[in-house]
């Protein structure tokens, strides 16, 4: 079985941080989206992975390599433009050849990986299979409508109406059957060439597809609260690994994790968290769920519940929670504010917060 991972998507949602990065590239844990994707294929025992690569190629490129840190080989496939699902597999055709393959959606985050969801589809192997959730809100998701046994009897896109509270996840595996159902299918009226159709087109010529439901939590992290919230459980798992400095002035409480290089001075840290290696940490708090890149500096300031990228500055701000400061972000204050401050921040822009 082989592997098609989804990176050329624009994350229009995650403006103004993906005006200068892809948002496959954004940090959880203080490790991009995409590498938790590939973590995963891995392993599920995948080793042969195609990404499909869009203007952002380059960057995902340096980013991911060859793949051999992840005991992947990778090959880049460029799609000219966002398309739609279906069209990707188009673009990755020649790649697939006639093996069955998982289409991994590379801004997803599961809690489990897929490796049990791997297991079953070689188990069973239908022409296809979804990995479905429960969702409060089904209307803003494709639903798998299925019978008791697991089989898919039908899909909807964001429907008015959702027959199921199933949300078709971003991992789907199919058997070489989909490309003759993606030949039938045509463009939807948003243009793109949509996976559920083809998914459709295999369940009416009598193709078993079949859903899997998610033992654990899943993140689609197309939007800031999205990141900010798989963020936080990815932060749960840590255990306190402290490789860096922390001076005797300083505390440290909860699952901690400071890389080396990074000096922790006369701070509080209360995790779980992390600080990245080369950061300087000094007079200042880093609360539960926050993610400090490599080589931030946090002087006189606070932060909770965030994301500070690499590169980024705080500097006598407190309160901030809940945001996003992109890499070699500067944030300022010509006095000591007070109270909480919410930012999503782009790359190399400089704030002053004014109490």
């Amino acid at each position: 079985m082989k592997a098609l991972v989804l990176a050329g998507g624009m994350g229009t949602r995650l403006r103004p941080l993906t005006h200068s990065m892809p948002k496959q590239l954004v940090p959880l844990a203080n490790k991009p989206v995409l590498c938790h994707a590939l973590e995963d294929i891995a392993q599920a025992g995948v080793t042969d992975v195609g990404i499909i690569v869009g203007d952002w190629h380059k960057e995902i490129e340096e980013a991911v390599g060859d793949g051999g840190r992840f005991g992947l080989r990778i090959t880049y496939l460029p799609q000219e433009a966002p398309f739609g699902l279906a069209h990707c597999v188009l673009v990755a055709r020649e790649f697939l050849a006639d093996d069955d393959f998982l289409m991994y959606l590379g801004d997803n985050v599961f809690a489990d990986g897929v490796h049990a969801l791997a297991d079953a589809f070689r188990r069973d192997r239908p022409a296809a299979q979804v990995a479905v959730t429960a969702v409060d809100s089904p209307q803003e998701y494709g639903v798998a409508v299925t019978a008791p046994d697991g089989r898919v009897l039908g899909l909807q896109e964001k429907p008015r109406e959702p027959r199921s509270d199933l949300a078709v996840t971003g991992a789907y595996f199919f058997t070489p059957e989909i490309h003759d159902a993606i030949a039938r299918i045509r463009p939807s009226t948003r243009g793109e060439w949509e996976i559920t159709d083809a998914i459709q087109a295999l369940i009416d010529r009598g193709g078993e597809v079949r859903a899997v439901r998610l033992s654990d939590w899943w993140k689609d992290t197309g939007r800031v609260e999205d990141i900010l919230d798989c963020n936080q459980l990815l932060l749960d798992h840590v255990t306190t690994s402290v490789r860096g400095s922390v001076d005797a002035a300083s505390t440290v409480l909860g699952p901690v994790v400071v890389e080396p290089g990074a000096r922790i001075i006369r701070s509080h840290l209360r995790g779980p968290l992390i600080i990245g290696a080369g950061c300087v940490i000094e007079d200042s708090y880093v609360g539960p769920y926050s993610a400090v890149g490599a080589n931030c500096a946090l002087t006189d300031a606070g932060i909770s519940h965030s994301i500070m990228l690499q590169d980024a500055t705080v500097t006598d701000v407190n309160g901030i929670h809940r945001s996003v400061i992109g890499r070699s972000a500067r944030v300022g204050a010509p006095v000591n504010g007070t109270g909480r401050h919410r930012l999503v921040v782009g790359d190399h822009t400089e704030l002053e917060v004014v109490a």
